[in-house]
């Protein structure tokens, strides 16, 4: 009789506690979720927008990454080119309109950093994103068409300064890096020149083909010098370029240019960090890809990998020392916009 009592009171009791033993689990579960759900991303399909025309140095060396990150992964990486305003239309797009989950990321340039400095612009560059993996460094330089007249860097500031005004140099928009670099180029060598806008470094390419500028402060110049159609002049470096040993710097020859551009990747704000770090662990494997590597190479460029924190701490920095880039040449009288 004991036994039978105990046996009851033992089931009553269970049936007490059943139901709050439901409502943890429950609650376990979803505390759980997004853990859960982190560690299973990507399940589809990743956007990753190329704020530039394709064909570029930028679109060739995403689309190798795009291949890699596939690979490891398990889920396509799709390149989507979107140009327009000197690499931040698309980015700032992204932050307004996608949602921070992991799914639509893209590449990102000093550009979006200098951008607010230059004019009024829809986003925050410092609030507006998740920055997610810092990829490579881009070498900035002078270059010409292999047909040119033009020899050395010093011919070209001899030109511009013999017909002041009608010296055509391209490059990326206005605003643009290469803009930024051939003001500080003319400012140090006292020349004056037409700047000639593009809507990518392909386009800007062609137009020095084309023999419709006389000079390129680009940095797509290494594939089309190692085939022979154009001609490096000088690099915005503090030392020569392995891939160029040649091309001098442009401190050496007497003007102090030197730009330490950067690309990398982010995506909306208020991403989960797990997300962000496993893009992030996925993007420093996706750089020791041999494709990737050898369009790097073919371009004069090498890989810069910083994690989400380092590479959130180089935007910072760039946009204090964009701020003051602009700065000074506004105080110069040097007029940025289009």
């Amino acid at each position: 009789m004991k036994t039978t009592q105990t046996t009851e009171t033992m089931k009553a009791t269970w049936g007490a506690l059943r139901p709050l033993g439901v409502a943890m689990a429950a609650v376990a579960a979803l505390a759980a979720a997004p853990q859960a759900w982190a560690q299973a991303f990507p399940t589809k399909p990743v956007t990753l927008i190329v704020p530039f025309p394709p064909g570029g140095a930028s679109d060739v060396q995403f689309r190798a990454l795009a291949q890699a990150l596939s690979k490891d992964l398990k889920q396509p990486f799709v390149v989507v080119n979107q140009p327009g305003a000197s690499g931040t239309l698309a980015p700032a797009n992204m932050a307004r309109t996608a949602a921070p989950d992991g799914y639509t990321i893209s590449a990102v340039t000093p550009a979006l950093f200098r951008m607010p400095h230059v004019q009024k612009v829809n986003y925050d560059p410092l609030k507006d994103f998740s920055f997610i993996a810092g990829i490579s460094k881009f070498v900035y330089g002078v270059a010409v068409a292999a047909d040119s007249p033009h020899k050395t860097a010093q011919d070209v500031v001899a030109a511009a300064k013999a017909k002041p005004g009608q010296l055509n140099i391209g490059a990326i928009s206005n605003g643009s890096t290469g803009h930024v670099m051939q003001v500080q180029w003319g400012k140090a060598a006292g020349f004056e020149a037409n700047f000639i806008p593009y809507k990518g470094s392909a386009d800007a390419v062609q137009a020095l083909l084309g023999g419709h500028i006389d000079a390129m402060t680009e940095a797509s110049w290494g594939p089309l010098v190692q085939q022979g159609k154009l001609r490096a002049l000088a690099v915005a470096e503090e030392q020569r370029v392995k891939q160029f040993p040649d091309v001098p710097t442009m401190k050496e020859l007497g003007w102090n240019v030197v730009l330490t551009p950067f690309i990398g990747v982010a995506g909306p704000k208020g991403m989960d960090p797990k997300v962000v770090q496993t893009l992030q662990d996925a993007f420093k494997r996706a750089t020791t890809d041999p494709d990737f590597l050898k369009a790097l190479e073919v371009a004069g460029q090498s890989v810069d990998f910083r994690d989400a924190a380092g590479f959130t701490k180089l935007t910072t920095d760039a946009y204090h020392a964009e701020k003051r880039n602009i700065d000074d040449l506004k105080a110069a009288g040097v007029v940025l916009t289009n």
